[in-house]
């Protein structure tokens, strides 16, 4: 188990601290999926007891991010076709209607800091830095709606969807792609138009699951095929070399 790649924050509960830390851990790929996760290895690392670390567990299983099975312990969740297509159905239903609500609220202010955020995940060329770049402009766009629960429910699908969203990082063209989309959301936001932002935030975001979705799949065949060739924890080496299907990337 990779712990040394598992930093340590201080000042916050010891159950909080294990559970963020081990929830970048898999974003980040360190902890890859299939990955054990010892509870004596874990309480050793954060030098805590194994309280705090079960507790974790419990959060982190309950939000999906890993899978705890008996007399086998917990390991992380993999890769899954169908849960990438879902959390993108869900964020699109979700944030279309953030925008609807948020549009008529949007100010000259509001509308400059969603520029700057845009300006700022367009020209970041660190991967782990794009994706939270990419999260703040999508979130500042919804902020003028005021409505908290609707933004805590459209922040966890973002978390859930971290890992599928830095596997498509490996096309050459994925960027491109997404921030002149981004560019065409922002401006439909700026002129108002709701019922243009909704279709392509939309468009944005189903495409986005859809493509997911056929890579996840060709690689389970291919692990099927050839499982000592291809494993869910490189599809994203593998397919860096190629070109995406024809199809809008988030």
């Amino acid at each position: 188990m990779p712990l040394a790649a598992v930093s340590v924050a201080p000042r916050m509960s010891a159950s909080r601290m294990v559970a963020d830390a081990l929830r970048e851990a898999i974003i980040d790929g360190a902890l890859a999926p299939g990955a054990p996760l010892r509870q004596d290895a874990i309480a050793r690392h954060f030098s805590i007891s194994a309280i705090p670390v079960r507790e974790a567990l419990r959060q982190l299983e309950s939000e999906g991010w890993i899978k705890g099975e008996l007399n086998k312990g917990a390991t992380v969740a993999p890769l899954n076709a169908n849960e990438a297509r879902e959390i993108y159905e869900i964020r699109a239903s979700l944030e279309s209607l953030a925008l609807a609500c948020a549009i008529p609220a949007h100010t000259p202010t509001t509308l400059r800091e969603a520029k700057l955020l845009y300006d700022a995940a367009r020209s970041e060329t660190d991967p782990t830095l794009y994706v939270l770049r990419n999260e703040a402009f999508h979130l500042c766009l919804y902020a003028p709606a005021h409505r908290p629960q609707l933004t805590e429910l459209i922040v966890t699908l973002h978390r859930r969807g971290e890992r599928y969203l830095r596997l498509k990082l490996g096309f050459a063209d994925h960027k491109a792609v997404s921030d002149r989309e981004h560019a065409a959301l922002l401006r439909a936001v700026r002129r108002g138009d709701v019922s243009t932002a909704q279709k392509l935030i939309t468009e944005h975001l189903l495409d986005t699951g859809a493509l997911l979705h056929t890579l996840l799949n060709e690689s389970e065949s291919e692990r099927d095929t050839d499982p000592e060739r291809a494993s869910s924890a490189d599809l994203g080496k593998a397919r860096a070399s190629g070109s995406a299907p024809k199809s809008r990337r988030a």
